[in-house]
């Protein structure tokens, strides 16, 4: 009895004889991962009117201050970076990193894109590294926005600083990189968790509620305060020391720096390690 020789399979024109597939570079799943971001019609509009609002939130906060503009010159942080403009940063920046995550799995396409890549960490982190470069763009251009437009109308009255002004520079790289590190918190989180609601209410409960909860009257709860992301940002816009007779625990701008690093290293690094040992 004979048998037919079945004929070898063809292989691609490009590849390497005995080889699989080609590999995807990790540059590959950047490009994808930037389409997807881009291709979300929220994603341009939500961005633009954060930084329109982050602005005028400085320009109103500066018109409303009568000493800043009465006074002498001087770097007013909360003039230049209000809190209402950079806590609504910090809710859109944690939502959107969100989204980029769970808009995947609340669709099904997060099942395609593992098919097409098996090695899940890597897309974790090529979508990681796009959310990053894309707010730290947003976060530096609210940053020097709320600045110039705090310190021209500062200017009319003779009352404005330049960048190289003392405590400067400090605010203003803290305030710019809020956003990517709260968009890596909430990317992380919707890894974790993959519900859009339950990701969504995590990311702001962590990230603007439960700071205050805590206080600096005693010391475990300023511990926890200060390890939080949104008191961090407080401590390293804030020019002045420390009240050396205040009853309270101040955190140190070291450790904020730190928090600044650690919580979204920690949140990615977690999403990474559960991606590659769970199913979709």
């Amino acid at each position: 009895m004979t048998t037919r020789d079945s004929a070898p399979p063809a292989v691609p024109v490009g590849v390497p004889v005995g080889s699989a597939e080609p590999r995807v570079r990790f540059g590959d799943l950047i490009a994808c991962e930037w389409i997807k971001l881009r291709s979300l019609r929220s994603t341009p509009s939500a961005i633009g009117l954060t930084m329109l609002f982050v602005i005028g939130a400085a320009a109103v906060a500066t018109l409303a201050d009568r000493a800043a503009l009465s006074g002498p010159a001087g770097f007013r942080p909360y003039d230049a970076y209000p809190p209402a403009g950079y806590w609504t940063l910090i809710l859109v920046a944690g939502s959107m990193g969100a989204l980029t995550v769970v808009s995947e799995y609340g669709s099904g396409l997060i099942r395609t894109t593992t098919m097409a890549v098996p090695a899940r960490g890597s897309v974790v982190l090529a979508k990681a590294a796009v959310t990053a470069a894309l707010w730290t763009a947003a976060g530096t251009a609210a940053s020097t926005g709320s600045f110039l437009v705090s310190q021209a109308l500062l200017d009319g009255h003779r009352a404005g600083v330049t960048i190289t002004h003392p405590g400067v520079l400090r605010a203003l790289a803290a305030s710019a990189l809020l956003a990517p590190v709260c968009a890596l918190v909430g990317l992380g989180l919707g890894v974790l968790l993959r519900h859009t609601a339950g990701t969504m209410v995590t990311a702001v409960f962590t990230l603007l509620m439960l700071p205050t909860m805590f206080s600096e009257s005693s010391r475990w709860s300023a511990d926890i305060k200060h390890a939080l992301v949104s008191a961090a940002w407080n401590r390293l816009v804030q020019n002045w020391e420390p009240d050396p007779d205040s009853l309270g625990y101040t955190a140190t701008v070291a450790g904020s720096w730190t928090v600044y690093v650690l919580w979204p290293l920690i949140t990615v690094a977690l999403a990474v390690l559960v991606v590659r040992r769970r199913d979709v």
